[in-house]
């Protein structure tokens, strides 16, 4: 029965968002349970993707990124593929009739990744939108569920919140993606002189786009509206302890937040959520 099969491509789908992010794996807890598959889908295959060309090092990275590619095309076309993964990702793009270019705008942000880019501002916005921005539309299409005027209405305040979790993502992330990878996202930056002030002038950006995703994460339905405050919380818990470090060390250490500080997060959020005081 194809049930199985279905049911299983969802299972690895959620295997893999708990094996790779604990913090997205407890906000999609947070979500009614009739969406959760839907989310654990999107990350899965946003992760296989991203595993490809931050990862697999010693493989054709293009080579594997073009397969993922085609065999997207496939999966879509004929409703139906035999990667997990990738079955539990059509079926959750034909059901809520995610559109397909943003699909097609992630993997040219992937295959961006590919390339020695210096990151001029242009770059830099045209990566973020298709690595981060278009991936929280995605799921948008999923919490909206088809109403299209309230998709309209909470699609600025998405891409902010994909933004913000993308920059979050590339402070914690400065001396892998510098030293292991030799990227540097941020435009205009010598890292050889990055220093406090060009540290905080990025922390200034991305502390705007947290304060205007709140707005829209007070606008979406109640099934969603936990789940995506959840994630939000611990990405913004997660940009203090990284703003309380020096430049120098960022560029040292990876910045984390322990399980028991999540679990307090987790505690603290649920509070000003039933007393409505996001």
């Amino acid at each position: 029965m194809k049930k199985i099969f279905d049911e299983l491509s969802c299972s690895v789908s959620k295997i893999t968002t708990q094996k790779y992010s604990t913090s997205f794996s407890l906000g999609i807890l947070a979500l009614k349970p009739t969406i959760r598959s839907a989310i654990y889908a999107i990350y899965g295959y946003v992760r296989l993707a991203d595993e490809i060309v931050d990862s697999f090092h010693g493989y054709d990275k293009e080579k594997l990124l073009n397969r993922l590619k085609a065999e997207t095309d496939n999966a879509l076309h004929e409703g139906i593929s035999l990667n997990p993964i990738l079955q539990s990702f059509q079926e959750t793009v034909h059901k809520y009739q995610i559109e397909k270019k943003l699909i097609e705008q992630f993997l040219h942000s992937m295959e961006m990744d590919l390339q020695k880019l210096d990151y001029n501002s242009e770059l830099y916005k045209e990566y973020i939108f298709g690595s981060a921005e278009v991936v929280g539309l995605m799921c948008l299409q999923v919490f909206t569920d088809g109403n299209r005027e309230k998709y309209n209405e909470l699609k600025p305040y998405a891409m902010k919140l994909g933004s913000a979790f993308q920059k979050v993502n590339f402070l914690r992330d400065l001396k892998e993606d510098y030293v292991v990878l030799g990227r540097t996202y941020f435009p205009n930056i010598d890292m050889c002189v990055f220093d406090n002030y060009v540290k905080s002038q990025i922390e200034n950006e991305i502390e705007e786009e947290f304060k205007e995703a709140l707005t829209g994460i007070r606008k979406l339905p109640h099934s969603s509206m936990f789940g995506v405050y959840l994630a939000y919380k611990y990405y913004l818990s997660l940009f203090r302890k990284i703003k309380s470090k020096s430049s120098k060390e960022i560029l040292k250490n990876r910045v984390r937040i322990p399980n028991s500080e999540k679990a307090f997060v987790a505690f603290k959020s649920y509070i000003r959520y039933k007393t409505a005081h996001l």
